[in-house]
C-alpha cells in the first residue's frame, strides 16, 4: 500500500484549480481557431476572435477567464493500492481548492440553496471517487459555470421513442438554451444507465478532448449527427447568429433497464475549461 501525504495532494489540487481556471486547453484553442476560420457569419467571426483573445489574456496575466469560476467539481480515479494520509482525500482537495480559489482570486460561487448564504472559499467541493487498479491517484477538475449548467436538462425517455428522439431532445435542449448557456458549446450527453447515471455520464463527457469521438462506431455516428443538427440551428456564437453553435458532441453510454431510456444532457461554454493530474 503506497501511501501519500495530504498536503502533496492539497498542493496539487490547488495548483490543478488555478490553471483550470487560468489556462483553456489546446483541443479547446484550436476548436475555436478552427471554427472562426469557417465561421460564415462576420459577428460570429469577430466573437470568436475575442474569445481567443480573452483566453491569451488570461493566460498570460494568470487571471480568470470568466467571472465565473464554476462548481468545483473533481473526479477522482483513486488505485486501490494508495491511501493518503491525515484527513483523507477529499479533506485534502477541499483544502486544496480552497487555497486555489483563494490565491487565483476566484469568485466564490457556492451559496446555501435555501438562505442563498455564501458557503465562502467555493465549498464544497463536489468530488466523485471511482476506485481502480494500480498505485496512483488521477484527478480532473471541471469548473462548472452557473449559465450552462442551468440550462442541462434530464429526460426519462420511452425506449420505444427510438433514435430520433435522442436526437431531438438533444438539439431541443440546445435550442431552448439560445445564446444564455455562452456559445459555442461543448455538448456533453449520457445515454442510458439510471435516473442518476445518465448526468454523471453527460458531465463526465466533458473531461473529453474537443472532437475525440465515442470508440463506438454508432455513438461516433450519432455523435456527428447530433453536431451538424445543432449547428444547423444558427444559433451561432454567443447567441448572435452564424453556423458555430457547438464545438463537438460528447456522447457516453451505459446499458439500461428494458423498460426505460435515460437522457441527460449537460451543456458546456465556450470557456470549456478543465484540467488534470496523476499523482
Amino acid at each position: 500500500m503506497r501511501t501519500i501525504p495530504e498536503e502533496v495532494v492539497a498542493d496539487e489540487v490547488k495548483k490543478l484549480v488555478i490553471r483550470a481556471n487560468t489556462t483553456l486547453p489546446d483541443d479547446v484553442i484550436n476548436a475555436i481557431e478552427r471554427a472562426k476560420g469557417d465561421e460564415a457569419s462576420s459577428l460570429g467571426r469577430r466573437i470568436l476572435g475575442e474569445i481567443l483573445e480573452n483566453a491569451k489574456i488570461a493566460k498570460e496575466k494568470k487571471i480568470a477567464l470568466c467571472q465565473d469560476t464554476g462548481a468545483g467539481i473533481f473526479f477522482i480515479d483513486m488505485g486501490e493500492g494508495v491511501r493518503v494520509d491525515g484527513g483523507g482525500l477529499v479533506s485534502a482537495v477541499k483544502r486544496g481548492m480552497e487555497r486555489g480559489y483563494e490565491e487565483g482570486y476566484f469568485r466564490s460561487s457556492m451559496a446555501d440553496p435555501i438562505t442563498r448564504v455564501n458557503t465562502g472559499g467555493n465549498a464544497p467541493a463536489i468530488v466523485h471517487i471511482e476506485i481502480v487498479e494500480g498505485e496512483k491517484i488521477k484527478i480532473s477538475f471541471l469548473p462548472k459555470g452557473g449559465g450552462a449548467e442551468n440550462k442541462s436538462r434530464l429526460y426519462m425517455l420511452s425506449p420505444s421513442e427510438g433514435r430520433e428522439i435522442l436526437i431531438s431532445k438533444v438539439v431541443e435542449t440546445v435550442s431552448d438554451a439560445g445564446g444564455m448557456a455562452c456559445p459555442p458549446l461543448v455538448v456533453g450527453v449520457g445515454i442510458g444507465g439510471t435516473f442518476d447515471l445518465a448526468p454523471m455520464l453527460a458531465k463526465r463527457a466533458l473531461l473529453r478532448r474537443v472532437g475525440d469521438v465515442n470508440r463506438d462506431e454508432e455513438v461516433a455516428r450519432l455523435e456527428g449527427e447530433i453536431l451538424k443538427r445543432i449547428n444547423d440551428l444558427g444559433i451561432g456564437p454567443m447567441g448572435m447568429g452564424g453556423k458555430t453553435t457547438a464545438l463537438s458532441v460528447h456522447v457516453e453510454t451505459h446499458p439500461c433497464h428494458i423498460a426505460s431510456l435515460p437522457l441527460a444532457v449537460n451543456l458546456q461554454c465556450h470557456s470549456n475549461r478543465r484540467a488534470e493530474i496523476e499523482i
